[in-house]
């Protein structure tokens, strides 16, 4: 058995620690007992932006908000569908993660942090939502480990009533707000749509190929 090993630390704003780890070639990020995220496993997180794109390709110079840099594996994604003119901004609430896309994990990110078209906030992107207007033609959302505050309590604001009734206004109109989360939640889908979204809730597989657990992402449209 290779053994884990522990790469860093990052301290969370409501207490609480992410463990950077490492076993042999592959990265893990952990809260506690929870694997948050794996190097292993990105499919789900590549289909965050695929799915996303697919509904405004054909915006121009499409501007994309992208909550939780993670490994990188969303923004490589949408890197790779969206044009030259796109815009792509990321918001990360805890500086060390993205520490590690520069340092032990800059061979996932490859030279995605050096497109031109991509822009870093570290803050929490519920203020980057909340403080825009028809802002955005995308909003992904991967900051969790579902539609709730596990590692950051205050994320329940992003999926409450008010904090979607404000991705709905951030978003210009036909945009999308896609979300990604390790289990289903009917409540939720009942609370998006009733936030003025027309939303689907895909079934992906976190290998992104034929086995493998599922993931879930909200695929939900500006009315």
């Amino acid at each position: 058995m290779i053994p884990l090993e522990l790469i860093d630390t990052a301290d969370l704003p409501d207490g609480g620690t992410l463990r950077l780890m490492r076993r042999g070639q592959d990265f893990m990020i952990l809260f506690g007992r929870n694997e948050l995220m794996s190097s292993r496993l990105r499919g789900s997180e590549e289909a965050l932006a695929t799915l996303a794109y697919e509904r405004v390709k054909g915006c121009a110079r499409p501007h994309m908000l992208v909550g939780g840099l993670g490994m990188g594996f969303t923004l490589r994604a949408a890197l790779d569908a969206l044009p030259a003119d796109a815009r792509v901004t990321v918001g990360e609430l805890v500086p060390k993660i993205v520490e590690w896309a520069g340092g032990p994990l800059a061979h996932l990110f490859e030279d995605s942090l050096d497109d031109a078209r991509v822009g870093i906030e570290v803050r929490d992107v519920y203020e980057l939502i909340a403080g825009s207007r028809a802002a955005y033609d995308a909003i992904l959302l991967d900051v969790d480990n579902g539609p709730d505050g596990l590692i950051h309590m205050a994320n329940d604001r992003l999926y409450g009533r008010d904090g979607l009734r404000a991705a709905h206004a951030a978003l210009r109109p036909g945009g999308v707000l896609a979300i990604w989360s390790a289990y289903p939640d009917k409540a939720f889908t009942d609370r998006v749509r009733r936030a003025g979204f027309q939303v689907d809730e895909v079934k992906v597989r976190a290998t992104g190929g034929r086995k493998g657990a599922h993931h879930v992402i909200w695929v939900a449209i500006r009315n």
